[in-house]
């Protein structure tokens, strides 16, 4: 299939408003043709432009990230993915003895998309999902759910790094983080 040019406009477009495309320019063309890769197949049978335009700007974002991971410009911190920057050997010494590198200034995100009720519903989900948590791992402690979900989702740990804490392995991380997860949703039916 061939791309029409507007449609290369569109993916153009999606690819620099992308917040994650600014300082990292000199991969366009990479970040580009990952964008083509991954949505050549519904490009062809989208029938309105907007669904299409939101389709690809999803694309484009993951594009992006899996280009930046690949050439080793982001790197896994937790929940998210954060910038690997190059400190100049010349700079180091400055770097280290600044007395407020270590300090850690951390924000609340303020969500102004929900209104109360949101709020309330949300925090009464999770206080449900946390429940129900406590519960299974309480059923069984040998199984050790809670500390694997911890580990998973507050930590942002691998399965491989969690079977080297838990001592276990990974497959059998696996299985519980999804034996769990399938516990925890039962609770809820």
């Amino acid at each position: 299939m061939e791309l029409t040019q507007d449609k290369i406009n569109l993916i153009e477009n999606c690819i620099k408003t992308n917040r994650k495309f600014i300082n990292n320019e000199d991969l366009y063309d990479d970040f580009f043709n990952e964008t083509c890769k991954r949505s050549l197949p519904i490009i062809s049978t989208a029938t309105k432009e907007t669904k299409l335009e939101v389709y690809l700007k999803k694309v484009a974002t993951t594009s992006i990230l899996n280009v930046l991971k690949d050439s080793g410009r982001l790197r896994r911190s937790g929940r998210s993915f954060v910038s690997v920057k190059e400190v100049p050997l010349t700079t180091t010494e400055s770097v280290h003895s600044n007395p407020y590198a270590d300090v850690v200034v951390e924000y609340e995100p303020i969500d102004f998309d929900n209104g109360p009720e949101d709020v309330a519903v949300k925090n009464e989900v999770l206080r449900s999902v946390i429940d129900s948590l406590h519960k299974v791992d309480a059923e069984d402690e040998s199984q050790k759910y809670f500390e694997i979900f911890k580990l998973r989702y507050r930590d942002g740990m691998t399965q491989a790094e969690i079977a080297s804490v838990v001592g276990i392995s990974q497959s059998e991380v696996s299985k519980r983080l999804f034996k769990l997860m399938d516990r925890i949703k039962s609770n809820f039916c």
